[in-house]
């Protein structure tokens, strides 16, 4: 029955099957599909080494990870306390040579943070000076069109009288035509003596 079973899930499952059974008084009784057994005991031997293998070198990255994790905390810690002892903390514990190193990192630093901060300062005035340039040129542009228009304005000024004269001197000559010749305008009588 059980021969038959394996037999039947072979077929059913398309799978090599094998089967092996020792009865009570010791007697073999096996079973394998197409394949020898043979070759599938070897077939099994092989993947389950292979299975082996993964939970050994899944043991070791386990192993490799928690080395990897010390050595990162172990890090932080270092830094962090670093870190404390540049804002100027826990310094109680330190020596004197420890102190003097702090002290010239620190004078380090702020020698790198003063000639970064006056680069940015100057490259900012170089920035504005051309700013203040082109702020000029613009404002000598603008006084030379205002000026240009202040002529422009004063000419036209100057042309209004001279066309109001014109117009007056035209109604005094057709008065003139109209009167005669011998009539004189007043604005005439006391230039004629």
């Amino acid at each position: 029955g059980l021969l038959k079973k394996a037999h039947e899930i072979s077929v059913l499952c398309d799978a090599d099957v094998a089967l092996i059974v020792f009865s009570t008084k010791g007697k073999l009784y096996e079973y394998s599909t197409d394949s020898s057994m043979e070759q599938l005991l070897e077939r099994y031997e092989r993947c389950s080494h292979a299975e082996k293998a993964i939970i050994e070198a899944d043991a070791e990255s386990q192993e490799s990870w928690r080395h990897e994790y010390g050595r990162l905390k172990a890090k932080v810690e270092y830094l962090q306390k670093s870190q404390r002892h540049l804002m100027g903390e826990q310094l109680d514990n330190l020596s004197l040579k420890e102190l003097q190193q702090l002290e010239q990192q620190l004078e380090t630093a702020l020698k790198y943070i003063r000639s970064r901060k006056n680069q940015l300062l100057f490259d900012s005035i170089a920035k504005l000076q051309h700013q203040e340039k082109s702020l000029q040129e613009q404002n000598g542009t603008l006084e030379k069109e205002l000026s240009e228009r202040k002529m422009t304005l004063r000419l036209q000024q100057q042309q209004l009288p001279i066309l109001n004269v014109r117009s007056e001197g035209a109604k005094e000559a057709e008065a003139l035509g109209r009167m005669g010749s011998n009539t004189l305008l007043p604005w005439m009588l006391p230039h004629v003596k």
